[in-house]
């Protein structure tokens, strides 16, 4: 046997410390490999850290909500390594030093508690046909191995009596009795799904499933709830006995923070607004809903306006754009952030590349994004590199703002909600479908003329999606 203890990994992006949101698993639990323990909230995201090791969880070294440096330990594990293990120098092998223990062979029909969740890096799973080998990591590596190869093990059929039985499959998460569908068929679902149901406020046992084994997946879940309600208040709760609540500033809040304060302060903002008659893009979005192409793809307003403004960068090129000291840097791609207003804080994730994509893979892509984001999933990376950004405030039935520069961009544009309203059409007044579009720029670089023309640009696509087609 062997004792590891296991360090905070750096997540990536060069993140210095996190917070132990909760832990899956207690002292004197079994844990396998790469199956989920812990889940830490850095500056950026939640992220879900999958074990490196298979063994016996002896210690939980960091309590819940509590702050710790990369590196320091968090769990204790008691492994199935063989005794002995030795530095190159013949001394016994650090406590703390992550050895990487060969994992016991699991059934090849069960499937990884990640599977389809965050993976750390070096830490995933290769996916359900592949068998398991030992890690050798790169010499100077976080998880350095200072132990020599272990013996080939010597292979012995067991009694039958002494060999489990294994299970034909077995579902992502353990069934819970007390959840059943109304016709008395167990709830499965991962424990992603579970949060991202909580957080919609979606009981499971409501929602039919559609997956491989009778499982509830991501989509089934999204079915079940609105984009318009997930944020929603549906009671009232009475005032709390205690006269204050004092939220400690830290993780994604923490971040928000000092972002929203270096744009506002750094940045000379300027806003611009215009309503727009947005009748012929509702129209358009129906005729999308309706199409085989976009079968099984979210489509809304968001779509249409992503591509407006991506139309509009292209005729109005210094809007993607980044400020520095010495230069302007206009960018000849478009990296499109979504504001996106999750449990956790306001994030920014950008979709890479968006001005390659055809409607339909950009659909795909706004999509997932929202639904990472909902989920906590976010990756770092997924927030870096953005070019300009869009804020969809009309799903909360806010008409416009005078959104914030999203922090490097010199360009943010607010999507009011669409409601009908009169409108004068060819001199009468008509019932319409009408919204307000505004905009926010950094006037060190956008002028006056160039904001009132961008703007001008995505209303009229708005206006008339045919446009697009030129």
């Amino acid at each position: 046997m062997s004792e590891i203890r296991f360090p905070l990994p750096d997540v990536g992006e060069g993140l210095t410390e996190a917070e132990i949101v909760q832990w899956r698993v207690a002292p004197g639990e079994r844990i396998s490999l790469d199956q989920v323990f812990v889940e830490i909230e850095t500056a950026k995201s939640l992220v879900e850290l999958p074990s490196a090791f298979e063994g016996t969880v002896t210690e939980l070294l960091v309590e819940e909500g509590r702050t710790v440096d990369v590196g320091t330990p968090i769990l204790v594990i008691q492994t199935d390594a063989a005794d002995g293990m030795s530095s190159p120098d013949g001394a016994p092998a650090p406590a703390e030093a992550p050895v990487a223990a060969p994992a016991a062979p699991a059934p090849s029909t069960s499937e990884s508690p990640d599977a389809g969740g965050a993976v750390l890096v070096g830490h995933g799973s290769t996916g359900p046909s592949q068998s398991r080998r030992r890690r050798h990591p790169a010499p100077g590596g976080a998880h350095e191995h200072l132990a020599p190869p272990p013996a080939p093990p010597v292979v012995s059929a067991p009694a039958p009596s002494a060999r489990p039985a294994a299970p034909a499959s077995a579902p992502a998460e353990p069934v819970r009795p007390a959840e059943r569908h109304d016709d008395g068929v167990p709830v499965i679902a991962k424990p992603p799904i579970r949060k991202l149901a909580k957080d919609l406020g979606v009981d499971l046992s409501r929602v039919a499933p559609t997956g491989p084994i009778g499982d509830i997946t991501r989509d089934d879940v999204i079915r079940e709830a609105s984009q318009a309600s997930v944020f929603r208040n549906i009671q009232t709760p009475e005032l709390p006995a205690d006269r204050e609540t004092r939220i400690p500033v830290k993780g994604v809040r923490k971040a928000i923070a000092q972002t929203m304060v270096q744009s506002a302060y750094s940045a000379p903002h300027v806003s611009v607004f215009v309503d727009v008659d947005a009748t012929r893009t509702m129209e358009y979005v129906k005729r999308l809903k309706a199409s085989p192409d976009f079968a099984g793809v979210r489509v809304s307003p968001l779509l249409i306006m992503a591509k407006a403004m991506i139309w509009a960068a292209r005729r109005n090129p210094t809007v993607n754009a980044q400020w520095t000291d010495d230069e302007i840097i206009v960018k000849h791609y478009v990296n499109l952030g979504v504001a996106a207003a999750t449990p956790r804080g306001l994030i920014v994730p950008n979709v890479k590349e968006a001005q390659a994509m055809t409607m339909v893979e950009l659909a795909t892509a706004l999509e997932q994004l929202t639904l990472t984001a909902r989920e906590g999933k976010t990756q770092p990376a997924e927030m870096q590199g953005g070019t300009i950004t869009i804020t969809n405030i009309g799903v909360f039935g806010m008409d416009t703002g005078t959104p914030i520069l999203n922090t490097g961009e010199v360009a943010i544009v607010a999507l009011g909600t669409i409601r009908q309203k009169p409108w004068v059409v060819d001199g009468e007044v008509r019932p319409r479908f009408v919204t307000t579009i505004g905009g926010s720029f950094d006037h060190r670089v956008v002028d006056g003329d160039v904001a009132s023309r961008f703007l001008a640009d995505v209303a009229s696509i708005i206006e008339e999606p045919a446009l697009l087609l030129e």
